[in-house]
């Protein structure tokens, strides 16, 4: 689809490069084969000449991206439910190489204690300074090949996390792209955009030094177990009696309660973040009813939701941690007593037990710190399970397997008994039949909330009927591919989006292929040269986000006039006129006329002025389309729509 104007419009379906083509991305092939954009159209100074070396080489280890799939299908072919399997499923060497330097870093680390036990036993009870010497240099050779290790596995696990979460974003704003309407309406917006920051963040962190620590402790605890075996069977059966029982029964229970600490977490950074968005978005209306006092107080409540998540987790850690801390420590004191009893009967060295006081205390060092990571391991479960809702949940507007392109039409649309509601129970349009003429345009009109943009959203397949068809060219639209649909209809909402950009980059954003004389006619098209000839920069002139540096009207304009430059076959104009001063308003209708001469159209109409140069009008109530026919017939026949214009005459101080 042609994004005109963003909001009302759905994800596009790509450039073709010809006059109708589809959506592309804002300033897509304007510099040099150096600036690095990919056609994505973001604007983009390119890369310095001293830099394209170096970026050549990262390019070249970097594994090869995704193929491209077809945004709208309804679940991608052979993807799996997202796990932290999955994940890293893509980088299995990567994953090897880290797995063997935690194994590496593990053993380096845990030979002290016996390099100690050598120097104490051989060296300083035997007073043979060789050995002595020889095991200093030992342990501070083991000391040195384990910190490289560790260096070495760090940077394996941050080129891991960075690919993989890089791989996810794509993914997951892939997914956004392909649902449906319906999603983003009763989604809120930082809910979403919380799925794509603290969420992915926390997997990131998560991959990046969470699950190589994990592993290195748990390795670290099976080969003390291991080693104080080989000292001493009966010595270390003693002690895991004594420890792991109730260590496990503490573990089991901080498991169950920080899964449900964590879950509940998530919820609130959403619902915070949601509230942020929120109100940053409403910032003006806010201070024009100077209601500041009270979105501090909202937000209060919010955040404070945030906070008691935070003090349920810092509690059960509260008490989980210093807990094994107390059962670690009497598990000292324990071996201390038997241990110390077994060398006064000459059953164990001095230098055994300083080796299993200092193994069993380096056991007990792993699930302290367990107790952190398993803190951000369940802050990464929970941000996986909200990720896997997300990206399992299927688009209610799907392009069937056998779709088929649609041919470029003349523009007939035809509604075919047409029964719809955004909740099913209360449908908002109830049987319509209506048939649209190529070329023709058609104006809907009528009260509030009778269906006038519902119309709009079906023929570019935003939404599907609940019962009946619409089709264009006698193609039913659930048969076609939505690319091919979206390609040949454009859209001019009421409240256009513009990007961060440029002027060129947002007029040209459905053919950024366009020359700067085409861009220069669809400006001139729709009365924009002075604006654009009064920036100091001229097409290039920066807008600011959602272009707030222009006014409502100037945004519309600059709308319209991508609606001239991407040509497409039908339009939809919904209330596109409802924010335009009296003289914009005529220059716009007068662009109109140019623009729909011999293309199809449906314009959604409040201000009948604009409704008046329709070929044909059609009257929308809550029972369906209650009279159709020329401005001059309805004003004859003395109907709803005479009413309705007689009072619009009358409040716009016009003659009827």
């Amino acid at each position: 689809m042609s994004m005109f104007g963003g909001g009302f419009g759905g994800p596009g379906g790509g450039s073709t490069g010809g006059p109708m083509g589809g959506l592309g991305g804002i300033g897509a092939g304007r510099g040099s084969g150096k600036s690095g954009n990919h056609g994505n159209g973001l604007p983009f100074a390119g890369i310095p000449e001293e830099l394209l070396a170096g970026v050549a080489r990262l390019q070249a280890t970097e594994p090869d991206p995704e193929p491209r799939r077809n945004t709208y299908t309804a679940r991608p072919p052979a993807e799996p439910p997202l796990t932290l399997s999955t994940i890293v499923a893509r980088y299995r060497g990567t994953l090897l190489g880290a797995c063997l330097l935690v194994v590496l870093e593990t053993l380096l680390l845990q030979a002290g204690p016996y390099l100690v036990q050598v120097g104490i036993d051989h060296g300083i009870v035997a007073r043979d300074p060789s050995v002595l010497l020889l095991a200093t240099g030992a342990f501070a050779a083991t000391v040195l090949a384990g910190g490289l290790a560790a260096a070495a596995r760090t940077r394996q696990t941050g080129r891991l996390a960075a690919y993989a979460m890089r791989d996810l974003r794509v993914r997951v704003f892939a997914q956004l792209q392909r649902l449906s309407m319906d999603y983003f309406t009763r989604e809120k917006a930082g809910v979403t955009m919380t799925r794509m920051t603290s969420d992915i963040e926390s997997l990131q962190q998560l991959l990046q030094d969470g699950l190589a620590q994990f592993a290195g402790h748990a390795l670290t605890m099976l080969v003390i177990v291991g080693v104080l075996v080989g000292y001493d069977p009966e010595l270390a059966l003693i002690m895991l009696v004594l420890v792991l029982p109730p260590l496990a029964a503490a573990s089991i229970w901080f498991r169950v309660a920080s899964d449900r600490g964590y879950r509940r977490q998530r919820d609130a950074v959403a619902a915070m973040f949601s509230d942020l968005a929120e109100g940053l978005h409403g910032v003006r209306v806010v201070t024009a009813h100077n209601r500041q006092d009270r979105n501090v107080l909202a937000h209060r409540e919010v955040v404070g939701r945030y906070r008691d998540a935070n003090d349920f987790t810092g509690h059960i850690s509260a008490i989980y941690g210093p807990g094994s801390s107390a059962i670690g420590l009497l598990g000292l004191a324990a071996l201390l007593l038997i241990g110390g009893r077994m060398v006064l009967r000459g059953e164990l060295s001095i230098g055994e037990l300083t080796a299993f006081v200092l193994y069993l205390n380096a056991f007990f060092q792993p699930v302290q710190q367990l107790v952190a990571l398993y803190t951000s391991y369940q802050q990464g479960r929970a941000a996986v399970s909200k990720l896997r809702e997300l990206l399992q949940t299927q688009p209610s507007v799907a392009e069937a397997p056998d779709a088929v392109a649609l041919p470029p039409v003349d523009g007939e649309i035809e509604f075919d008994r047409v029964t719809f509601g955004y909740d099913p129970a209360r449908p908002v349009l109830r049987g319509i039949s209506l048939r649209i003429a190529a070329g023709e345009t058609v104006a809907c009109v009528g009260p509030t909330g009778a269906g006038k943009s519902t119309l709009a959203k079906l023929v570019t397949r935003l939404y599907d009927p609940d019962a009946g068809r619409v089709l264009i060219d006698g193609h039913d639209l659930r048969g076609v591919t939505l690319a091919s649909l979206r390609r040949q209809i454009g859209v001019v909402p009421q409240e256009p989006f513009l990007f961060a950009g440029s002027i060129r980059d947002n007029v040209a954003f459905a053919r950024p292929e366009a020359t700067d004389d085409e861009v220069w006619a669809a400006v001139d098209a729709v009365g924009l040269r002075d604006l654009v000839e009064r920036s100091p920069l001229g097409l290039a002139t920066p807008l600011h986000e959602r272009g707030q540096s222009v006014s409502s009207g100037e945004r519309q304009l600059l709308a319209l006039a991508r609606a001239f430059l991407a040509q497409p076959r039908v339009v939809l104009l919904d209330e596109a006129t409802a924010n335009l001063d009296l003289q914009s308003e005529l220059r716009v209708e007068a662009a109109l006329d140019v623009l729909l001469d011999g293309r199809t159209a449906i314009l959604v109409a409040h201000r009948l002025s604009t409704a008046a140069r329709a070929d044909r009008i059609i009257v929308i109530d809550d029972h369906g389309i209650a009279e159709s026919g020329s401005h001059r017939e309805l004003l004859a026949h003395d109907g709803p729509y005479a009413r309705m214009f007689a009072t619009w005459a009358a409040g716009a101080n016009h003659p009827t």
